[in-house]
């Protein structure tokens, strides 16, 4: 099943930095290793107030921590399309024909521009900015003629640990596994990058929970470790 992977083109798309590690840094180690080429745009990143902490995490910060972790992983390239404050948290004001318009066509690494043989993309949760996001890379995606639009043989949505709060029609229904056994602690080491973003152990989005995650993933197909995702097309 590794030749699905095997010398292909990722693209990752993510609301915000951190959220294409959580749900696919496995993956992209795995895709690299066997040869693939890895590019990831996130969407928005700028000035965080978080909500359980006294202090506000400046653009900069969270801008030097996703492009460490890039580094670290290897990636072939990667975009942030806005770092606005007016845009950040508010994507779903923006219409979504122009946010489809970035990823399919006009963006740096939009897919018209590199032609990813897989596409990665946000669930939809409580979150307005995933929801937003995943609506226009859906709508990006959807199928054409080849000799008109590319055409991408696999689209994924990737797991988040903040799914189990969301309505019944959101929960996350995974029927595609990625065993990443060999490349889990490399994904442990590029969540580190972010450590604005890591919370405590008892958080949804603290390491602790993603380990346990990835294990829990992992027994689901009787593997030590593994990423899920739900594919909403796989043409072979």
């Amino acid at each position: 099943m590794d030749s699905i992977l095997k010398r292909k083109k990722l693209l990752v798309i993510a609301p915000h930095p951190d959220d294409e590690t959580f749900g696919c840094a496995g993956l992209m180690a795995k895709v690299k290793d066997m040869g693939g080429k890895v590019y990831v745009v996130v969407v928005s990143l700028s000035n965080l107030k978080q909500y359980h902490r006294d202090r506000v995490v400046k653009g900069e910060t969270r801008k030097k921590e996703f492009t460490n972790c890039m580094q670290y992983l290897g990636v072939n390239d990667y975009d942030i399309l806005f770092t606005d404050e007016d845009t950040h948290l508010r994507l779903d004001m923006r219409s979504r024909r122009d946010l489809t318009a970035l990823l399919e066509k006009d963006g740096k690494l939009s897919m018209d521009r590199i032609k990813p043989d897989i596409i990665a993309l946000p669930p939809v949760s409580y979150n307005q900015d995933h929801e937003a996001v995943f609506k226009a890379g859906y709508t990006a995606c959807r199928p054409h003629l080849r000799s008109r639009k590319h055409f991408q043989q696999l689209v994924l949505i990737y797991d988040d640990p903040t799914l189990s709060w969301g309505y019944e029609k959101e929960k996350f229904q995974p029927n595609f596994y990625v065993d990443i056994s060999k490349y889990f602690n490399k994904k442990k080491k590029a969540l580190s990058f972010y450590k604005s973003q890591l919370k405590h152990p008892y958080h949804q989005h603290s390491l602790e929970n993603i380990i346990h995650l990835a294990k829990i993933r992992g027994r689901e197909i009787a593997m030590d470790t593994a990423e899920a995702y739900v594919s909403c097309r796989a043409v072979v």
